[in-house]
């Protein structure tokens, strides 16, 4: 358990207790994490509670744009299709995606062209058969490799 908002939610649940007779900064050392670091969570939790009212009423619009003319969405049509509804909405996509990955809402990867599939079914192989057997591997440092048929032959002296 990494994440240190679950490590606060703990504490405070077990600090809030009414027979509780932990301190929180004995738990906080015990659990690794700061004592500035869980009163500060504390202080937060109003602002985290507005941000999930504010995100799920956000939220609530993202459906509506998904399902526009039966089939589902990315996060950039969504964020067109909030664009072009009647009031606009401004939403970056950023959290449109943010908000999909919250609430399990996921757009259906598209399908691969079933032709391109059968073209390259019937396509054969671009290697053609070595009919002069050209060595095409060269092993060893610094090894230049020059084919064959572009090796001159020597001159006949007469």
């Amino acid at each position: 358990m990494n994440d240190p908002s679950a490590i606060f939610e703990i504490i405070h649940s077990l600090v809030s207790q009414p027979e509780s007779r932990l301190s929180v900064s004995e738990m906080c050392r015990t659990a690794g994490v700061s004592r500035s670091g869980y009163y500060a969570w504390v202080k937060a939790a109003p602002m985290r509670e507005a941000q999930e009212e504010q995100d799920r009423k956000d939220f609530d619009i993202i459906p509506e744009a998904y399902q526009w003319r039966g089939y589902s969405k990315g996060a950039k049509g969504i964020y067109m299709r909030l664009l072009h509804m009647d009031p606009p909405v401004v939403m970056n996509v950023k959290k449109i995606r943010r908000l999909m990955d919250k609430y399990n809402l996921s757009c259906p990867i598209r399908k691969a062209n079933p032709y391109r599939r059968i073209a390259r079914a019937l396509k054969t192989s671009n290697a053609a058969d070595n009919l002069i057997q050209r060595e095409f591997e060269c092993y060893g440092p610094r090894c230049l490799h020059i084919p064959s048929h572009l090796i001159p032959e020597p001159r006949s002296s007469r």
